[in-house]
């Protein structure tokens, strides 16, 4: 009696087991597919736009003929200027609150903080940044003043993924570096940081697929409607994709007119964020593999 019960019981944790697993997988079926359907629309959409001079021409009559030279000239500016500034300072502010901060009071705000300033919405970004870098500080609507913004916006991702990035590497590392006789410093910028270096590139891919396509914080402090002509310093107005992108799916005397430049934006950008995405990943791997090695 008691073998076909604890029978019945394996059975019935198997069928769970099956059950588990066969809607985990069809639920990551279901995103995987969702993905390919938007991607598809977007490709479908916009290859017929994708041309030489599309990429490589100034906008023209009000931004329906032309290319999108300078919006995509723009958009990775804001983008390098906006790692320059998260992505440094996130990594120090992590590796002070998991290397150098006990556990209590302080490390619990500082924590709170960096949550709450993840879950602001972009739009409050957008005015912080035209109240402070564009009227405050007088850096009017310019590349500094956006790229600053959207550092912002990117902090809180930089600082966690770094955080747990750090989190991964084992104690007994850090034991046998101090153990040897070398500081603090030395341990975290010798030992821990190459080790964890290729998961903190994480934090990068996933910032730059943050800040590449907001709109609203680059609506306040950079963007401009229509402009020809490439930047020349980090104090001019420069037209970005996603912007760009907006004002012509909803604005203009002929929306319709206008609507494949808009499919072909959108598939410019994505193909933007995608090599970054790659190039990151073959950074990861690259230094994942060093530090193997080492």
């Amino acid at each position: 009696m008691k073998q076909v019960d604890e029978n019945k019981l394996a059975k019935s944790k198997k069928r769970k087991q099956s059950l588990a697993f066969f809607m985990f997988g069809f639920i990551g079926f279901v995103i995987v597919g969702i993905l390919l359907t938007v991607l598809s629309f977007i490709v479908f959409k916009g290859v017929s736009v994708i041309s030489w001079d599309f990429i490589t021409k100034m906008p023209e009559e009000g931004m329906t003929r032309g290319g999108i030279y300078p919006a995509i000239i723009g958009t990775l500016c804001l983008v390098g200027g906006s790692m320059i500034f998260a992505f440094p300072i996130g990594v120090m502010a992590a590796i002070y609150m998991n290397e150098y901060v006990r556990d209590g009071i302080i490390k619990k705000i500082i924590k709170q903080m960096t949550n709450n300033l993840s879950g602001i919405p972009s739009i409050v970004f957008g005015l912080f940044g035209m109240a402070l870098f564009v009227n405050k500080l007088g850096f009017g609507d310019s590349i500094l003043a956006g790229s600053l913004t959207l550092g912002l916006l990117a902090l809180p991702v930089v600082i966690r993924t770094t955080e747990e990035a750090l989190k991964g590497v084992d104690d007994t590392f850090r034991h046998a570096s101090l153990g040897l006789g070398a500081t603090k410093w030395q341990t975290t910028r010798r030992v821990v940081l190459p080790i964890a270096f290729p998961n903190i590139i994480t934090g990068l891919i996933l910032s730059v697929g943050r800040v590449s396509g907001e709109t609203a914080p680059i609506l306040f402090t950079v963007a401009a409607y229509f402009l020809p002509k490439l930047p020349t310093s980090i104090f001019d107005q420069a037209m970005a994709l996603p912007y760009h992108l907006y004002v012509i799916s909803t604005s203009g005397t002929n929306i319709e007119e206008s609507r494949p430049i808009a499919y072909g934006t959108a598939l410019v950008l994505i193909i933007i964020v995608l090599l970054t995405n790659i190039l990151a990943n073959f950074l990861r791997k690259y230094f994942g593999k060093k530090v193997k090695m080492n």
